[in-house]
């Protein structure tokens, strides 16, 4: 769905496939995580992808690197809170490719919320030549938001890992109908996700879409995050909760 955001806007499309060394903690999924690149050229081929830049680590990285780049404030919440690092090494990582390929226009997806906005942070405080879009979620016929790692769930995880969408639409049905306390709103979503025996909850958040800052009460657009592991596997999902323009105060 980038690809053909991308190719329909723009006289080229460069498509970057890297799994990136420096967001990964110690103890996380780099050695086992999928990189199909057969698939993925027949993919880009596919859709008239002009240029794939698949670097090697050695490359990125060579000996002696030093330099990182983080984007305080933004990186230490929510994802940041669980992997220490994890978005210093993004920021880093697409800072390079930005430096490197020199796109008028990047597109990322929406499931990945708080990267977004910090790579768009990043893009402003750095005075970076690039536009920022963020595309909306890509979700399989059940609901479940696409993702490289539901590729590790067994079939059981994968009917269960169902329950992050169904929690989001929990708190979308809860502040459409007039619920605006976060808190009763994110006990909701907590109970339901702790119902299913395989899941763990990481974090369920209600916060302001643009700062990341919890908020109290859904009086204004504001986001549902959460990160859930499902077995081993971690999963995370979000979905933007819009207040009814009457409702109860409750």
């Amino acid at each position: 769905s980038l690809i053909r955001k991308a190719r329909g806007e723009n006289d080229a499309v460069v498509v970057s496939i890297f799994v990136n060394p420096a967001q990964f903690g110690p103890h996380e999924d780099l050695a086992r995580y999928p990189r199909p690149f057969a698939r993925d050229a027949r993919l880009c081929r596919r859709e008239g992808v002009d240029v794939i830049f698949f670097p090697q680590a050695p490359a990125m990285y060579p000996p002696g690197y030093r330099t990182y780049v983080n984007v305080d404030g933004l990186s230490e919440v929510l994802c940041g809170r669980s992997r220490k690092g994890h978005f210093r090494g993004v920021a880093t990582v697409v800072n390079k490719l930005f430096n490197i390929v020199g796109p008028d226009i990047a597109y990322f997806g929406q499931k990945d919320a708080q990267q977004a906005l910090i790579l768009r942070k990043m893009a402003e405080d750095l005075n970076l030549p690039v536009k920022i879009r963020v595309l909306a979620i890509v979700r399989d016929a059940d609901g479940l938001a696409l993702s490289s790692r539901n590729a590790y769930l067994s079939a059981a995880q994968r009917r269960e890992a169902l329950v992050l969408v169904q929690a989001l639409r929990l708190a979308r049905r809860m502040s459409a109908h007039g619920m605006r306390d976060a808190a009763k709103i994110t006990a909701g979503m907590k109970r339901l996700i702790s119902g299913k025996k395989r899941c763990r909850i990481d974090y369920v958040a209600l916060v302001d879409p643009r700062t990341l800052a919890p908020v109290k009460r859904i009086d204004r657009a504001s986001l549902a995050l959460l990160a859930v592991r499902v077995g081993k596997t971690r999963l995370i999902d979000n979905m933007a909760l819009k207040p009814s323009k009457s409702y109860a105060k409750n």
